[in-house]
């Protein structure tokens, strides 16, 4: 990196740090650090919710998964639309009827104290294990790229997002949300226009795109019923309604966000806002991996885009294995551009004949450029065990530090930590709030005054971003980072979602029957998702449906017992 890179990319993340600390000084009470004195902009909450979801895992991982497996993970957002209606329509009138701090200080009202902290420890696991991954993601990537230290990048991330977030709290993450979703897409777009830029010159953005389709990468619709594929319209408007409507809907990070607005109305266009404009971004950032596969059709590219992989083999006794598939990959490389200019002309001439015999061989060369690639990972599992084989997460990065111009490189970095920290900022912030007021306030026998219950909020966010830290340090790299984190969110979601439904619809259902439901149904779905029963999308909708059914079963039983006594 440049000097210039790193001028951009350090006074960017510092003046983050320094104008969330800054805009929200003077903070001292509860209310104003946890709710944001509940006066923040419609617009500004609708940027933080966007950020809140959109962590560095996005923007690295997302590329990636389109230039391996094309745009058909933006079905994964279809249901989220729906969610945003159902949350405007019901979930933000009643927690602002009731003025909840936090979401599952409703469940006490409506059920007792201990469906309370049951909903709020499932919450505390899941998120807590978000914000360990939503810090790693970006630091195991970055260090094997450029090869800095891991668990220094661990330290910094994570002490950057705690200064701004222990100070200000919500309205610090808000605020600093804004200036990130302004960096973030600034940077992308720079990203987009300049891979257009880098094409042949006789390759034009229509071009580009039939280049893709003929690789399969923008087929972006799939009405199949297999629940073994995980990316379908099926999944995305049911799995993924589920998945969205409790993250959204139960989740504290997100409900936070939305709780600071003004009035019901604010809270409501915020949630508009990201319903309107989410599945553009994901579809945007999409067509950018789309566009990168697209670049490297006609420029070289690694066997396997991690650098670490690659140092690993070649330092091991199967060094000589690899150079060949590296040989083989060049004449590949070559082939696949001459396949391309091939279809190119032919476009040019429109010989509809020599189109498809051209998509045909561009086709065949890609399959046996995956087997090479798939070949190389077996290596590279045998030379290193513990080093990571699956390179989608390191596809974007990759172009970024060897294609970008300098300066650009900087911003696009400062992109990555600046979603890490925007991620991590709204998790610590809605982990401190709940472990402060739905465990330890709730559990106190006397109640202190307002300033004891704001330090203590504080100190325990500053203890969640230690523990996130920690879990960044031990943490392993699964498939594909974006995954990972739906993955976990589905196996608690479903359950949690189950009891917001239960609280709103399911009168006649009292607190021991949902209690006792809660804990079956959450082994069940680990079980589920252990024993690989479905896709990991399913898991909501399964949780949602199972938690439901047990809590309103076991209820109609106890009533029935309950009849039987009064009649003996």
């Amino acid at each position: 990196m440049a000097l210039l890179d790193w001028i951009i990319l350090g006074s960017t993340l510092l003046f983050i740090v320094a104008y969330g600390v800054w805009k929200t000084r003077g903070n001292d009470s509860v209310e104003d650090y946890v709710r944001g004195g509940d006066n923040i902009k419609w617009w500004t909450i609708g940027l933080s919710v966007m950020a809140t979801q959109a962590s560095a895992i996005t923007f690295l991982s997302t590329p990636g998964q389109a230039f391996h497996d094309g745009m058909g993970f933006v079905q994964f957002y279809f249901g989220l639309p729906l969610a945003m209606v159902v949350i405007c329509l019901i979930f933000i009138p009643i927690y602002k009827k009731l003025k909840v701090y936090t979401a599952y200080e409703m469940l006490e009202g409506r059920f007792d104290l201990k469906t309370r902290t049951l909903t709020a420890i499932l919450f505390l696991v899941q998120r807590g294990l978000a914000a360990g991954i939503t810090i790693y993601a970006p630091s195991i990537i970055l260090s094997a790229v450029l090869g800095w230290d891991l668990r220094t990048l661990n330290v910094i991330i994570g002490i950057m997002v705690i200064i701004y977030t222990v100070s200000g709290g919500t309205k610090a993450v808000s605020v600093t949300q804004k200036q990130q979703m302004f960096i973030i897409m600034l940077g992308m777009f720079f990203a987009f226009f300049f891979i257009m830029g880098a094409l042949p010159t006789d390759i034009s953005f229509a071009k580009a795109l039939k280049v893709a389709g003929a690789n399969n990468k923008l087929n972006i619709l799939d009405f199949t019923l297999d629940p073994d594929n995980r990316y379908t319209f099926w999944s995305g408007i049911t799995g993924g309604f589920f998945l969205a409507l409790a993250y959204f809907g139960t989740d504290q990070s997100q409900v936070q966000r939305y709780l600071s607005g003004k009035s019901i109305r604010e809270s409501q266009w915020a949630l508009v806002f990201n319903g309107i404009f989410k599945i553009p971004m994901q579809f945007f950032i999409l067509l950018v991996g789309a566009m990168v596969f697209v670049f490297y059709q006609y420029n070289a590219s690694p066997l396997n885009f991690n650098p670490a992989a690659t140092e690993a083999v070649m330092q091991s006794e199967y060094a000589e294995n690899y150079k060949t598939l590296e040989a083989d990959h060049l004449k590949l490389e070559a082939d696949k551009r001459m396949a391309q200019d091939a279809f190119s002309e032919a476009l040019e001439l429109k010989e509809y004949n020599a189109i498809e015999q051209a998509k045909q061989d561009i086709i065949r060369i890609n399959q046996k450029e995956n087997m090479s690639r798939e070949t190389a990972r077996s290596l590279i599992s045998k030379a290193d065990g513990q080093v990571e084989t699956n390179d989608k997460d390191y596809v974007f990065i990759h172009f970024i530090l060897n294609n970008l111009p300098t300066g650009l490189i900087g911003l696009l970095l400062a992109v990555i930590l600046s979603a890490a920290m925007s991620s991590t900022a709204s998790e610590l912030n809605a982990l401190g709030t709940i472990t402060a007021l739905d465990l330890y306030k709730r559990n106190q026998k006397k109640d202190l005054d307002q300033k004891h219950y704001l330090m203590a909020t504080k100190g325990f966010t500053l203890l969640w971003g230690a523990i996130a830290i920690a879990i960044a340090n031990v943490a392993n790299l699964f498939d594909n980072l974006i995954q990972l984190v739906n993955i976990i969110g589905s196996i608690f979601y479903g359950n949690v979602l189950g009891i917001f439904l239960l609280a709103f619809f399911f009168k006649f259902v009292k607190g021991n029957a949902v209690f006792v439901a809660a804990i079956v149904t959450q082994i069940i779905v680990i079980v589920g998702w252990y024993m690989d029963w479905m896709s990991y999308l399913w898991l909501n909708a399964f949780g949602c449906v199972l938690v439901i059914l047990l809590a309103s079963l076991m209820q109609m039983f106890d009533n029935f017992l309950g009849n039987t006594k009064v009649e003996r």
